[in-house]
């Protein structure tokens, strides 16, 4: 046989095989039916080892100690249980499941628990009198149903919004540096911004207290609240906006830039109203981070039991100034009076957060 007519050493390619990879990021199993009998099992299993080790072995006593050992024998039951039944891997993923459904269950009901004792200790004493009356004859003896938060609602409203007059142009610069433009000063921007995040809401308000009331001598006012309050504001919106604005996509930009539109009109041309959905939920972030905020209030704005409309002069009251002062002093109706302002400000709150996310969902369906 000569050389030609040899078989090559050369391997042949396989043909090539048509793998279906799934690049979907894994996620924890749901708990099935089928496991719930696993779980029940576990429980009263170990339902009895916590009886056992309270009343025979261990010198402890009391609910929480009852709950917590109660909840480490049911993950140890668990976990060798599923094992078992599974195999050790689907053992491991589903106790992973039940301890982040078991977290997830204690938020929900420590939320619903919070929100529903307002509720049953605020509405309760609501009256439309809430919204058209003041505290200005009403005494710490009166009835819970007397006087009013009007003054206190106003207030709110004003300080607010000039805390958005200021905060939400600076944060819009802001996040349109970060995220279109760039340069030498993105790192300290992007580092003041962050570090704004953590200051204390007392901090801010002890700042504007020195700097605007005492060393300008302006008084209390609520444009010194609203003054504190943007300061609140704005890393709020700063970072909300910078992702919202990243979520644009590229290609807007790159045609835009390919006809030739400068970039200062891809921006606002551009990508500013395709991102304008995530933008307005950057500011009713930024407005429910900063109306429950008392401390940087009571120092810049002090508040009032009277209605004041001028936001630039005198003492002014807000729902979070209303409920402390309620409550200070410490009589049953001015409590329930505080729970009912509580109640009010809930609301909106609640209105707001629950307009952010679909504000947010609607924006995320139209990309």
């Amino acid at each position: 046989m000569s050389v030609l007519d040899r078989p090559s050493s050369t391997p042949r390619e396989s043909p090539p095989v048509d793998v279906d990879i799934d690049d979907a990021p894994r996620q924890l199993r749901r708990i099935e039916r089928e496991h719930i009998a696993e779980l029940l099992g576990s429980a009263f299993a170990a339902l009895a080892v916590q009886w056992l080790l309270l009343a025979r072995l261990l010198p402890m006593e009391g609910a929480p100690a009852a709950v917590l050992i109660w909840y480490i024998s049911f993950l140890v039951i668990y976990r060798f249980v599923a094992a078992q039944q599974h195999g050790k891997l689907a053992g491991k993923d589903r106790l992973a499941t039940v301890v982040l459904w078991s977290f997830g269950l204690i938020v929900i009901g420590a939320l619903l628990l919070i929100i529903g004792y307002i509720v049953y200790r605020g509405a309760g004493n609501l009256r439309l009198n809430f919204f058209t009356d003041t505290l200005k004859t009403t005494g710490p003896l009166a009835p819970a149903t007397e006087g009013g938060g009007l003054h206190s609602i106003v207030g709110t409203v004003m300080q607010v919004g000039i805390g958005l007059v200021i905060a939400v142009p600076l944060a819009l610069i802001t996040a349109i540096y970060l995220s279109e433009v760039g340069g030498r000063l993105e790192r300290p921007v992007r580092f003041v911004i962050d570090a704004m995040s953590g200051i204390p809401s007392i901090v801010a308000g002890l700042f504007v207290f020195v700097v605007w009331i005492s060393a300008a001598k302006t008084g209390y006012s609520g444009f010194a609240a609203g003054l504190a309050l943007s300061i609140l504001m704005l890393p709020t919106i700063a970072r909300t906006s910078m992702e919202m604005l990243r979520l644009v996509a590229d290609g807007y930009r790159e045609a835009a830039l390919a006809l030739g539109a400068p970039r200062w009109r891809v921006t606002w041309n551009i990508v500013i109203p395709t991102a304008r959905s995530g933008l307005v939920t950057a500011l009713i972030l930024g407005v429910a981070r900063a109306v429950g905020e008392t401390a940087p209030v009571l120092l810049t704005a002090f508040g009032a039991s009277v209605m004041n409309t001028n936001p630039f002069s005198g003492a002014q009251d807000d729902l979070p100034l209303f409920i402390y002062k309620q409550v200070r002093l410490f009589k049953d109706a001015p409590v329930d009076r505080a729970f009912t302002g509580a109640f009010v400000l809930l609301v909106f709150v609640l209105i707001a957060f629950v307009s952010a996310r679909l504000i947010g969902g609607r924006a995320r369906a139209r990309r």
